[in-house]
């Protein structure tokens, strides 16, 4: 619809233009006016200013001015209507697009909130993208949302406003991920989102190593510090270059990767309760390989024993090829 109001402008446009160049040859043929002067009396008539004729006109000279004035009148008018139009149904389909995204952001359950669209939230939106993970994004820069607000859902505004973050749903939400730019900003965004949602998994970006406890003690669950891990990485690919390159090719999709993925017990059925990790059978059936064990306390078992009994509330590890991990998911109708 923007596009059509678009080319009217266009034509509007053209018009004024083709009725200026009208009035200035014609009063350049038929007054035998110069251009400067065929201009200026072309710029008083079509605008109504009445300062008066140059110099005398004769009959159709008259008749050129009367038509001209008809034209410009019809045509401005013309101008105006789909201009006013078009900034009227510009406003409205705004209007329309908020409350089409509001919709959608009301009946997400268990979402992520991200806040902040830079570097790190925008590769948490784009692995969130990948593992089909509904989310929100929280920006309050407008040239950013209008660069991507068809590929994402937004909610334009400051993170650390209480009413912004319900506006996002972090209410209901499962997981927030604080990834401003300034630490200051993230423990205020993790102050509020802990107190507006008690059971929310808080994930906080951090710059500075003093922010980190920080963080921790306002109620992020998780502190990341890309600045470490990345210099970590770097000094990594030096001492160990090919263990490095071979887990940065663990990946979560993609046909070239080797994958891992997290498995609850109680999507494994009738094994959830009281079978052994032998009695998955996991190799057999899918291909992959348990590689870890998650108790529900949280503490982690690195290659576990086959013998080790299962918990609920537990999950394991798996590593596999992609095709491998598609098989255990549709077995066990995982996600």
């Amino acid at each position: 619809m923007l596009n059509l109001f678009r080319s009217r402008i266009y034509l509007a446009v053209t018009l004024m233009v083709a009725v200026l160049a009208f009035g200035v040859l014609g009063y350049w043929l038929i007054a035998d006016y110069s251009w400067v002067e065929a201009f200026y009396m072309t710029i008083i008539t079509v605008t109504t200013v009445g300062f008066g004729e140059i110099r005398p006109l004769g009959t159709e000279g008259k008749v050129f001015t009367v038509i001209l004035i008809i034209l410009s009148v019809f045509i401005f008018a013309f101008a105006l209507s789909v201009i006013t139009e078009y900034i009227l149904s510009r406003n409205s389909l705004q209007l329309l697009k908020k409350k089409k995204v509001k919709n959608q952001i009301d009946k997400l359950q268990n979402h992520v909130v991200v806040c902040g669209f830079g570097r790190n939230g925008m590769q948490a939106a784009e692995r969130l993208t990948a593992y089909k993970k509904p989310f929100v994004i929280i920006e309050r820069d407008r040239e950013i949302i209008e660069k991507f607000e068809d590929e994402v859902l937004f909610v334009e505004g400051d993170a650390n406003e209480d009413e912004v973050l319900i506006s996002a749903g972090v209410d209901r939400a499962q997981y927030l991920i604080a990834a401003l730019p300034d630490d200051a900003a993230n423990l205020f965004v993790v102050l509020s989102a802990r107190q507006l949602n008690a059971q929310l998994f808080i994930i906080s970006r951090a710059s500075l190593i003093t922010s980190q406890k920080k963080l921790q003690l306002a109620g992020a669950n998780k502190v990341i510090m890309p600045d470490k891990i990345g210099g970590d990485h770097m000094a990594s690919l030096v001492v160990m270059p090919d263990l490095i390159t071979f887990m940065d090719k663990l990946g979560t999709e993609g046909k070239n990767t080797t994958n891992l993925e997290e498995v609850a017990i109680e999507d494994f059925g009738d094994h959830s309760d009281g079978s052994s990790l032998r009695d998955l059978d996991l190799r057999r059936k899918t291909g992959c390989t348990i590689i870890g064990y998650i108790e529900p306390n949280g503490n982690y078992i690195i290659n576990p024993e086959a013998d080790l009994k299962l918990q609920p509330k537990s999950k394991v590890i798996v590593l596999g090829r992609p095709e491998q991990i598609r098989k255990l998911n549709e077995m066990f109708h995982i996600g």
